[in-house]
């Protein structure tokens, strides 16, 4: 199967295009987001990687000339490690990862990207004989690690990088703060928030959800593009967030506890049959 077939696109207006993976019909299955600007591309996460998303993107005719000869300069930002999001930076020249996860993806730590795929997962295999118990997160050495406050210039545009634990304890939202859009990854989407995954931490999430609420308060936010599922406004965001903080008692962090041991087990398992 080609990149070509793979993936799917849907331009969303200002240099900004909407990815998927067509044949990975899972709740897993991130979205994958081009931004484009006058002196630098950005594509934000990269999907599983069981096609090249760098051809896609060349194929498609989504990535416009640099003057002179040749494309822009193509980066690879990662909003956090998990599999469903990293897995496709193998193919990318140029990555960038938050600080934390940095390790993670430089020795392809299956169980920090909590790497789980099944076949039913996937409705046409990639190329003959795949299977999903060879799936793996390669080792991907980031050419740039991030932290909170740093600009991603695309030349017209600027991306300001949120550190938002909480999901995981590399992940980042993307901040156009120009244009009030927020690439928010999987710290907040418009479905429940996941805070029992190995390095998931709810007292960091919290935070992160405050964070997020002050944005609506100050007006800085006023389109979410999410690592799942739909584009949302403003006022979802904050409803969102405070639902979070409101739910996160003690009942909660319990439930969670147990959760967390018993991913953990299946993840340490699981990888461990794959590498054997």
């Amino acid at each position: 199967m080609s990149a070509l077939e793979w993936f799917a696109h849907k331009p969303l207006g200002g240099g900004i295009f909407w990815i998927q993976e067509r044949f990975y019909e899972s709740g897993n299955r991130a979205n994958i987001w081009l931004v484009r600007g006058s002196q630098r591309d950005v594509v934000i996460d990269a999907g599983l990687g069981l096609r090249s998303l760098p051809d896609y993107l060349r194929d498609a005719g989504l990535l416009a000339p640099a003057e002179g000869a040749g494309p822009r300069p193509l980066l690879a930002v990662a909003t956090h490690v998990h599999f469903d999001h990293s897995g496709g930076l193998q193919h990318f020249e140029e990555v960038a990862v938050h600080s934390a996860e940095a390790a993670a993806l430089l020795q392809g730590d299956n169980y920090e990207t909590v790497t789980w795929l099944s076949d039913r997962e996937v409705a046409r295999p990639p190329r003959p004989g795949w299977s999903a118990r060879q799936f793996r997160v390669p080792p991907v050495r980031p050419s740039r690690l991030l932290q909170e406050g740093d600009v991603i210039s695309l030349g017209d545009r600027q991306l300001t990088v949120m550190h938002m634990p909480g999901h995981s304890r590399g992940s980042i939202c993307l901040h156009d703060k120009d244009r009030k859009i927020l690439f928010s990854g999987d710290v907040v989407y418009d479905g429940s928030m996941i805070d029992w995954l190995p390095y998931s931490r709810i007292s960091d999430y919290i935070a992160s959800c405050q964070r997020l609420m002050e944005l609506v308060d100050r007006g800085l936010v006023e389109k979410v593009l999410p690592g799942h599922f739909n584009i949302f406004g403003a006022e979802r965001l904050y409803r969102l967030a405070s639902n979070y903080i409101s739910q996160a008692g003690v009942c909660h962090k319990i439930s969670t506890c147990a959760m967390r041991s018993i991913a953990s087990i299946a993840l340490r398992v699981t990888n461990s049959r794959t590498t054997s």
